[in-house]
């Protein structure tokens, strides 16, 4: 299995739940990703592209494998902060 994903990575809890109900009142992952996001993929729009068991952090490859395709996760807390998942592919 393989799954394909765009995330916002930011290592503040509070400016995390700022961006996520922003996501939840409509505005653009992909612009919200640009702007805040402290990961590398943020040039992308978060998007990381495929990948598969044993590539991401357990707890954010868990989140993925639960998400619908098109769904938004809540915040999922790692080791590089606070992260909201977009799920956008799965094979």
């Amino acid at each position: 299995m393989e799954w394909r994903a765009s995330h916002i990575l930011v290592k503040d809890r509070t400016l995390a739940n700022h961006i996520l109900k922003q996501i939840k009142s409509g505005k653009d992952f992909r612009t919200l990703a640009k702007e805040f996001s402290t990961c590398p993929s943020k040039s992308k729009g978060g998007d990381l592209g495929w990948f598969g068991p044993g590539q991401m952090v357990r707890e954010f490859e868990e989140a993925v494998k639960k998400m619908t395709t098109g769904r938004i996760s809540g915040l999922v807390r790692t080791k590089f902060g606070y992260h909201i998942i977009k799920k956008t592919g799965q094979k």
